[in-house]
């Protein structure tokens, strides 16, 4: 039996997300399983992760905004922009703690940041972090992100602790070297803690430990782990909550099941404010089947997202 659904895993220091992935494998016995947006290694916190037909997700996921707690250290900067990295300059730092707090915030909104090198972007089929590896140094093209809110949370230079709301693709390590450059002392990232990822807050992630812990405490034999039900995996429809249901009449059912456009009429209930976003798609047993929007043009739901 595969299982489908997503496990909000705490990724701890020292783990890659692909050996989150791996290990979770060979866990729970499953082969179709995939994370949604690489943590560097030393990094830790919230790293959700799809099984079955969750993989899907994936990349939805991926889009959703996040949010880290962070801690800049001034006066130091590194070829990585974080303290695993070989410091390439150190400066001492002649700034107040006004000066360092309002450059900080000053970087609320939206801003062109250029990704780093040693990061898992792929340029002509290769990674950066591989190039950056060999000493090699591509450009990159400055990319839109937005900082949705940042607050610092203390400071005691040359340190300061930040807690950072922002969209995909945003590097905290970037950020830190960005504030760096404009308080002109250099800057890098000393620690991250991933927070939140779209709904998948901290306090509710699971660790690799504790996973394999339950599973070990209940099963007797290989056979069984398959089986086992598991707390911890939410269903897929979870993550699209804030979706309005809907319920196909059990008569149309064939046009459900075989993907097809679904008219007005189709569904038990047909309600105006599902023409406005996204809804979520069950049939008359209450199984959850994916995500379907309106198109006025064709008055009909077209299928975004099919999960059976």
């Amino acid at each position: 039996m595969e299982r489908s659904g997503v496990i909000n895993i705490y990724k701890e220091a020292g783990y890659t997300s692909h050996d989150v992935v791996a290990k979770l494998r060979g866990i729970l016995k499953q082969k179709k399983i995939g994370h949604t947006g690489t943590l560097d290694p030393q990094a830790q916190g919230v790293l959700p992760v799809c099984l079955g037909k969750g993989t899907k997700l994936c990349d939805l996921l991926a889009d959703h905004d996040k949010e880290y707690e962070a801690v800049l250290r001034l006066g130091i900067t590194t070829d990585t922009q974080d303290m695993e990295g070989t410091i390439l300059k150190e400066s001492s730092v002649q700034v107040s703690e006004e000066e360092v707090r309002t450059c900080i915030l000053s970087f609320q909104g939206e801003q062109q940041q250029v990704p780093p090198m040693y990061s898992a972007l792929k340029v002509n089929g290769k990674k950066l972090y591989e190039l950056a590896r060999e000493g090699k140094v591509v450009e990159r093209k400055a990319r839109p992100v937005t900082f949705h809110n940042i607050e610092v949370l203390w400071m005691e230079l040359p340190k300061v602790k930040i807690r950072v709301q922002c969209s995909k693709g945003t590097y905290i390590r970037t950020l830190c070297q960005d504030v760096g450059e404009v308080l002109g002392c250099g800057a890098c990232m000393e620690s991250l803690l991933r927070t939140r990822v779209g709904e998948f807050a901290l306090a509710d992630a699971i660790k690799l430990s504790e996973v394999e812990a339950y599973v070990i405490a209940h099963r007797s034999d290989a056979a069984e782990t398959e089986e086992m039900q598991l707390p911890f995996l939410q269903a897929v429809d979870t993550v699209f909550l804030k979706y309005e249901s809907a319920t196909v009449d059990g008569q149309f059912r064939k046009y459900l099941y075989n993907g097809n456009r679904l008219r007005p009429e189709m569904f038990l209930e047909e309600h105006e404010s599902m023409r406005t976003a996204p809804v979520r798609v069950y049939d008359d047993e209450g199984a959850f089947f994916g995500i379907y929007e309106y198109q006025a043009e064709k008055e009909d739901y077209k299928p975004l997202k099919v999960f059976k």
